[in-house]
């Protein structure tokens, strides 16, 4: 499963941090316009953040990961992957979520994307994403966008619906620099699939750390699961760790 939709992460906020918020409606070159979330610090560092929510889309998680990152000085936008198919509106726990993931295409998500990307304007951005985003923050990182580097919280590495070529099977298009981390009991993602993508990762040369949390399970990063704070802050440390080093 991933996240509840009263879950948070599992980071602590920085009281008196000088940022703002706002909600903007994107819109990708296709013409799609989709809902989003955008956190600025008073003073930015070099770098910007993409997140990409699980399946559920843009709700609260996301909206305080974004203010998490730009307490830290990075700037980040959240984004919403159903705008072609649920509007660029804000949506409450019972929305039914999966008939509009299952219209969702690899080339939709990576037009949306290019648009938040655009938005940020930074010198370098990363992309951060979690379940059904974490796998496509590393398509991110075969699809163009100029990234500086792809973080995926348990994503899925292997194909995907019908067969749709996943993150190994197109590692060797991968334009820059992935972690992944991963529960070590995610009975969504074998162990043994993670292993192919870090085989396949060498094969094409690409800089890479895959970590893997023995005993976490899937969406282990959320505060509920007190009993995984220790991965979880190990799995935040590096995060900003990977950004600090590629941007």
């Amino acid at each position: 499963m991933c996240f509840d939709a009263d879950s948070t992460p599992p980071i602590p906020a920085i009281s008196g941090a000088a940022i703002s918020h706002d909600e903007p409606v994107l819109e990708a070159a296709d013409g799609n316009r989709f809902a989003a979330f955008a956190a600025t610090p008073e003073n930015s560092k070099n770098a910007g953040i993409v997140i990409l929510p699980d399946v559920r889309g843009l709700y609260r998680f996301y909206e305080e990961l974004a203010l998490r990152f730009a307490e830290r000085g990075y700037p980040a936008v959240a984004i919403d992957y159903f705008g072609r198919t649920a509007g660029a509106v804000k949506r409450d726990d019972a929305f039914e979520y999966m008939p509009h993931v299952e219209q969702t295409t690899q080339a939709g998500i990576q037009s949306d994307v290019a648009a938040a990307v655009a938005y940020l304007e930074s010198s370098a951005v990363f992309t951060v994403g979690f379940c059904f985003g974490g796998r496509s923050s590393w398509l991110a990182a075969a699809s163009g966008h100029g990234l500086a580097g792809a973080i995926g919280f348990y994503g899925r590495p292997g194909p995907g619906r019908e067969g749709s070529p996943g993150p190994t099977q197109r590692a060797p298009e991968i334009e820059t620099p992935i972690l992944a981390l991963m529960g070590g009991d995610d009975p969504g993602i074998p162990v043994e699939d993670v292993d192919a993508f870090d085989s396949a990762l060498d094969d094409a040369g690409v800089e890479h750390e895959v970590v893997v949390y023995p005993g976490a399970p899937h969406s282990f990063f959320d505060r509920k699961y007190e009993q995984f704070a220790a991965e979880s802050e190990d799995a935040w440390n590096r995060t900003l760790a990977f950004i600090e080093h590629y941007c």
